[in-house]
């Protein structure tokens, strides 16, 4: 590279002796403080500079969204991206057979996985063309189908053998299903699981008709099994699931509730003893159960090496049998007590101190906590990115004083406090200035924000994603300052209008996503971002 003082600007030269591999290491590191690694939009303006960066810049997009609008553009798209490992057309709507056949005729090589999520039925004659000319496929994501047939388990195994990942999480059966059907389903589940030898994940969450057998089944079968989510079920025991763990002692993994309409069932001692002999279980997320103190102490004590911990809407346990897991089990990143109602601002001081490793915490409706909680947990867990506070007790009493004392706090990078009267402008301003390195605030229905939103904005120069929506006293105006970084904007439920919207988009020129669900804006105000 250099500068061309003649044309009075940079111009970038590609030299013809730089190797594409030294270009494409450049590129990836353009991403490195990126959180979505599949975002490929910062790559749009580099691919104008050259041919040389328009053919490398296509070679690092590996996975493709496909939306209705996208469908004229398919054959093009496909020739230009040829290393895509990842396709997701869960957004579609339309006949998908048509598009998994046309998806076929091209010589997808890499080709690892394939999400037809949200769709009516199973696309059961596209999937079968697929599975004929593309074999790499070892992720399938098909959630939240509308309705299914006993049969689409028996297609997927014989379409997709060598799947590694399964997600078939809320599938809906139809309503003439009778308890055969059921039975004939259970039995198909059954045998999905001897013929898929390969499978290392699966998410089954929501399917009532799972019952302690089946599970034994799939754990027993499923011999390199190491994830599993089994959330919302009915009929599973704890004596059931218990003795499913004990078939598959290498899970690493392992997401399990029961449905919320159904009273919490009480974990077992037999339960206790199984999931204490996971000895490589990493993840472990439990919600809508009564757990003790002593099944708390019983994973500390036998020291198992988990990162991630979650037991949103558990009841039954206490800060003592919090306080005795945190303290022994110091490796946790990512930790969830939603609705942990003794939790108070004194437990979060004591507990941070044994949070070296924590990157992400939700705190959400915890009554009794207040933003000194908040203080307290960026301060002492350095390698914290990500707070989510939403609905908790209130606002502590400071002194500016007592502020200096937290300084600046650059690691924080998402910030949830949604659904909090007691945040006003003060507050977020206060915010803004210990935390300016945020990339995503949430103030959802914080009803008290007003102008000091602008200030925000100034302070933290690089939010991307800011979730104003339902904040119903909400003021932009006299916003005359660029915010080059953000991207995404929710404004929906508020009282922003023409004028505003006006001075906001020409200040937020990078902006990707605009939501204006009933707003004041009008037809004439939304073509102002445009």
């Amino acid at each position: 590279m250099h500068h061309d003082g003649d044309n009075n600007g940079m111009r970038l030269i590609a030299d013809s002796y730089l190797p594409d591999e030294c270009w494409q290491h450049i590129l990836k590191l353009l991403n490195s403080d990126r959180d979505d690694d599949n975002n490929c939009s910062y790559l749009k303006a580099v691919s104008m500079v050259s041919k040389q960066l328009y053919s490398i810049t296509n070679g690092l997009r590996f996975s493709l969204a496909v939306y209705n609008p996208t469908r004229p553009f398919l054959i093009r798209l496909f020739h230009r991206f040829s290393n895509l490992t990842s396709l997701d057309l869960s957004f579609y709507h339309g006949d998908l057979n048509v598009l998994l056949r046309e998806i076929s005729r091209f010589p997808f090589s890499l080709l690892t996985s394939l999400n037809i999520s949200n769709q009516p039925t199973i696309p059961a004659k596209g999937l079968q063309a697929l599975s004929n000319k593309i074999t790499t496929l070892t992720s399938l994501i098909c959630s939240n189908i509308e309705y299914i047939e006993h049969t689409d388990l028996f297609l997927i195994g014989c379409c997709f053998p060598l799947l590694e990942e399964l997600d078939l999480a809320d599938w809906k059966p139809g309503l003439q299903w009778s308890e055969f059907h059921c039975f004939f389903y259970g039995k198909e589940l059954e045998t999905l699981s001897f013929e898929l030898s390969k499978l290392r994940k699966v998410n089954l969450s929501r399917h009532y008709y799972i019952d302690d057998q089946l599970l034994f089944h799939l754990f027993k079968n499923c011999i390199f099994l190491k994830e599993v989510i089994l959330l919302e079920l009915y009929p599973i025991t704890s004596v059931g699931i218990a003795s499913a763990l004990r078939e598959r002692p290498t899970l690493t993994s392992l997401s399990f509730s029961i449905h919320p309409s159904q009273a919490p069932i009480s974990l077992t001692q037999c339960f206790n003893d199984s999931l204490v002999s996971l000895k490589g279980l990493t993840c472990l997320v439990l919600s809508y159960l009564l757990i003790s103190d002593e099944f708390l102490s019983s994973i500390a004590k036998n020291g198992l090496p988990l990162t991630r911990l979650s037991l949103q809407n558990c009841n039954g346990y206490s800060y003592t049998g919090i306080f005795s897991l945190l303290s022994k089990c110091q490796g946790i990143q990512y930790l969830d007590l939603q609705k942990s109602e003794f939790l108070n601002d004194q437990h979060v001081v004591q507990l941070s101190s044994y949070l070296d490793d924590l990157m992400s915490i939700n705190l959400s409706h915890c009554l009794k906590l207040t933003d000194s909680a908040l203080f307290a947990l960026a301060r002492k867990c350095h390698s914290l990115s990500e707070i989510k506070m939403e609905s908790i007790g209130g606002k502590n009493v400071h002194n500016s004083d007592s502020l200096m004392e937290f300084g600046v706090q650059p690691q924080l990078k998402s910030l949830y406090l949604a659904n909090n009267s007691w945040l006003n402008d003060e507050s977020i301003i206060m915010f803004a200035s210990i935390f300016p390195n945020l990339q995503l605030l949430d103030l959802r229905s914080c009803q008290n924000i007003s102008k000091g939103v602008g200030q925000v904005l100034k302070s933290c120069c690089k939010i991307r994603n800011l979730n104003l929506a339902y904040c119903s006293t909400l003021n932009l105006v006299g916003m005359n300052f660029r915010v080059p970084q953000l991207e995404v904007l929710n404004l929906s439920y508020t009282k922003v209008d023409d004028g505003t919207l006006y001075v906001t988009s020409k200040n937020c020129r990078g902006l990707l996503h605009l939501l204006l669900e009933n707003s004041d804006v009008t037809e004439k105000g939304v073509k102002h971002v445009f």
